[in-house]
């Protein structure tokens, strides 16, 4: 199966998270099922504003399907990142009052039919010794058993008390009184002079 074909027969939902996201990977897949099941959950639809808000506790791939999915994005601030490295992902809706959080508690474990073929490739990866084929012939393995599995086998999804972020601030523009950049006012800080600064001038002061 090459890669021209995985597309062919991707859901339409999860070509568009690939074409954002550049390629597909089994962490983009974590991130689309996590979205998906909120999305059922919830009986929600994708963000055109702040409606829904996705907390992610790391910075990895999966970050990219939650935006495309949900429409939960940094320049909308319904994206909060707080990267602990975990693979943990809390999803509010404003509408519902409702949040769920989904974690994962296991370590992967293969549980396709190819499991003899996995293990070989696994064990040629972690030794270093496996070739480009066998990388991507892995990388498919996971993908499809990570998009065939049940949910439950992969993340914990645990309803948690609805907790409402603030919505993204809106404020006016100023001229830093060091550097002249226009810089959000509520970012800005006050020296002991009086003037405003941005944040990068404020350190260069101390």
């Amino acid at each position: 199966m090459t890669e021209v074909d995985d597309k062919r027969r991707m859901p339409e939902d999860l070509k568009r998270c690939v074409e954002f996201h550049g390629h597909i990977c089994p962490g983009l897949i974590y991130g689309y099922r996590v979205a998906k099941e909120a999305m059922r959950l919830m009986d929600i639809a994708r963000a055109v504003d702040e409606e829904v808000v996705a907390i992610s506790e790391n910075d990895s791939c999966a970050v990219d399907a939650i935006q495309v999915l949900l429409g939960t994005v940094i320049g909308k601030g319904n994206l909060i990142i707080r990267d602990y490295g975990k693979n943990a992902y809390t999803v509010l809706s404003r509408s519902r009052h409702k949040a769920y959080r989904f974690s994962r508690k296991t370590d992967y474990a293969y549980s396709g039919e190819d499991r003899s073929e996995f293990e070989r490739l696994d064990k040629a990866m972690t030794a270093g010794e496996a070739s480009e084929a066998d990388i991507r012939k892995l990388r498919r393995l996971k993908i499809d058993d990570l998009l065939t599995r049940p949910f439950a086998e992969i993340f914990v999804a645990e309803e948690v008390p609805f907790d409402e972020p603030q919505y993204a601030p809106l404020d006016r523009s100023e001229s830093c009184a060091l550097c002249g950049e226009m810089t959000m006012a509520a970012k800005m800080v006050k020296l002991g002079d009086g003037r405003q600064v941005c944040i990068p001038c404020s350190r260069k002061t101390k």
